[in-house]
């Protein structure tokens, strides 16, 4: 059996920047446990696997380790491989996961992904999460995410997290933020416990992020940068209960998978 992949760099108007994700569209459900092998050999941050079911689309993402319920990147990923590799003609893909519908929608060359706020609420600054992120933090929050509040950019970029310790945390991955110097807010996404020490680029995390900024800074339109060593430019709008979190995607390559 041959399978055909697309890798698109997302949230990247250009190759090599942005998150890297897998995107494969399927006739029919493969295994679980071979599409966690696939996502393996892979290696990257995500592999999202696509069947359509009636006018949507029914989508799974699975890091080198672990299925996971939500993933922002790999959703823009497959969005615009159906638009641009499979040519689908409509202005918005519907898509059914385990966190519930979410959908893309295309407005000239950039992809708007619409998902659910979840606004985080007050953990409280430990020792232990300080000690793994190496960090100060101003304010510790969470959803989903840890989600962890410093004073600046700088702090943001400075921050080297011990990944064992970090991974030891009862939580998937931890979130660190601030204030932009020319955006409105920058971030860092780190998640050894799910095999990704940092990802390049989260758009799950600005479902916290978006909602959590507007209220701060008083602001429903915000620009965000996620400043990886690869980097990436985020448009974001909260609208109610709903963010919608706005990129740019590039095709990198394209092949096939066999599998004897």
């Amino acid at each position: 059996m041959q399978l055909t992949f697309h890798q698109v760099d997302a949230f990247s108007d250009r190759a090599f920047g942005g998150n890297p994700a897998m995107v494969y569209k399927l006739d029919a459900w493969l295994a679980d446990d071979l599409m966690q092998k696939i996502a393996a050999e892979h290696n990257l941050a995500e592999t999202a696997f696509l069947v359509r079911e009636g006018q949507q689309w029914h989508i799974r993402w699975f890091t080198p380790t672990t299925e996971v319920p939500l993933c922002g990147h790999a959703t823009l990923a497959s969005a615009y491989v159906l638009f641009e590799i499979y040519h689908e003609t409509v202005q918005q893909l519907d898509f059914i996961c385990k966190s519930g519908p979410l959908s893309v929608t295309r407005e000239a060359d950039r992809l708007w992904l619409d998902f659910p706020a979840r606004m985080p609420g007050e953990v409280g600054a430990s020792l232990a999460v300080q000690t793994a992120l190496g960090v100060e933090a101003v304010d510790v929050l969470g959803f989903n995410e840890l989600f962890v509040v410093l004073e600046s950019e700088q702090a943001v970029l400075d921050c080297r997290p011990d990944m064992a310790a970090l991974a030891k945390l009862p939580w998937p991955g931890a979130i660190v933020t601030a204030p932009g110097s020319r955006h409105d807010f920058v971030s860092r996404y780190f998640a050894p416990a799910i095999g990704i020490n940092e990802d390049p680029v989260t758009g799950s995390t600005h479902c916290s992020l978006i909602p959590y900024w507007s209220k701060r800074l008083g602001k429903l339109g915000l620009t965000a940068y996620q400043c990886s060593a690869r980097g990436g430019t985020l448009f974001c709008r909260l609208e109610g209960e709903r963010v919608k979190i706005g990129g740019h995607a590039t095709l990198v390559a394209s092949g096939t998978l066999s599998l004897g």
